[in-house]
């Protein structure tokens, strides 16, 4: 049976979905529970044909991020955890969003995609 209704909903999480941060653990507790409600809405309303995914961010160059990005030794040492060799963009988003919104990700669902330039198995 094909659903009347289709849709995608694309919730923006964070890394700090999957790890407590420092200084910030309001943030870290409503990005996992972003990452958990992401899951939770896909079991209910994949059946109607409404995918929901989340996006999981790492280390962005976005005004969020600016103390990080002013402070020369903390930028050292996130910048060198990253193999990409770099902090990603907003742009480094486009492509992400558009897959996760298209035919070719019908049958995504519940899935939190990391988008930081490195390898998961580095930590």
């Amino acid at each position: 049976m094909v659903p009347l209704h289709r849709g995608r909903i694309i919730n923006f999480a964070s890394l700090l979905s999957f790890q407590g941060g420092f200084t910030v653990p309001a943030y870290a507790a409503s990005k996992g529970a972003l990452a958990n409600l992401t899951r939770s809405l896909s079991n209910e309303w994949s059946k109607e044909g409404v995918y929901v995914n989340a996006i999981a961010p790492g280390y962005i160059e976005t005004d969020m991020n600016e103390k990080l990005l002013q402070d020369p030794m903390r930028l050292s040492q996130i910048s060198e955890r990253i193999p990409a060799g770099r902090w990603g963009r907003p742009e480094d988003f486009a492509g992400p969003v558009v897959f996760l919104a298209s035919k070719a990700c019908q049958y995504v669902c519940g899935e939190v995609l990391v988008v930081d330039g490195v390898s998961a198995s580095l930590f």
